[in-house]
């Protein structure tokens, strides 16, 4: 079977939001994005609107060179691959894309960020946290069923997928400088290989 794959991109930035959500849980990790390439170009989850605005929150295209992101003098974080059969891989792009073409109807899930720290479950089709956004996907295209409620659904949880470890460390590095042209799947084949090279020399 013809085999395709999903990037969960997790990081933790030092936004209000983060520090909150890392005061409660104590997770190495507070936020996360699904990318539909290993490029990270096409990464989308939900987080604030405006760069400077905690409060207002939306569905919203990523890039670790933007925004909160690029603000972050360190950003941990982790890359997973999670190789999936084409056909759940069309189903979960084609919900990225309906999220895409509807993303003036969705909202940050604040109340769900309450009730999820308070270990609460809440229900809203048109709300959503980061992690909340990715479930969803993995869920609905057949790929992952953490058999809780989905605004419960932390981003560390996803670390539990059987996914392999394509980058973890400083995302900064990931990051495609102005004086440089190597694309990020570069990056993580560097990374990936010297890796494998100083585990084989050991």
């Amino acid at each position: 079977m013809e085999k395709a794959y999903l990037y969960i991109v997790l990081t933790r930035t030092n936004t209000m939001i983060s520090r909150l959500i890392h005061l409660f849980t104590r997770d190495e990790y507070t936020h996360a994005a699904l990318s539909l390439d290993k490029d990270l170009q096409e990464m989308y989850s939900f987080a604030r609107k405006y760069t400077h605005n905690p409060f207002i929150g939306r569905f919203k295209h990523e890039h670790l060179e933007e925004g909160i992101y690029k603000q972050a003098k360190h950003l941990p974080g982790v890359v997973l691959e999670v190789e999936v059969p084409r056909e759940n891989y069309a189903e979960a792009r084609e919900l990225v894309e309906q999220f895409i073409a509807n993303r003036s109807r969705y909202k940050y899930n604040f109340r769900g960020l309450i009730y999820g720290l308070l270990n609460r479950p809440t229900t809203r089709d048109d709300r959503f946290l980061c992690s909340q956004f990715v479930y969803f996907v993995l869920y609905q295209s057949g790929i992952a069923d953490f058999q809780t409620p989905a605004n419960l659904v932390r981003p560390v949880d996803f670390l539990g997928l059987d996914a392999q470890i394509v980058y973890q460390g400083d995302l900064k590095e990931l990051v495609v400088e102005q004086e440089t042209n190597y694309p990020i799947r570069i990056r993580l084949y560097r990374w990936v290989r010297e890796r494998l090279w100083s585990t084989k020399a050991s």
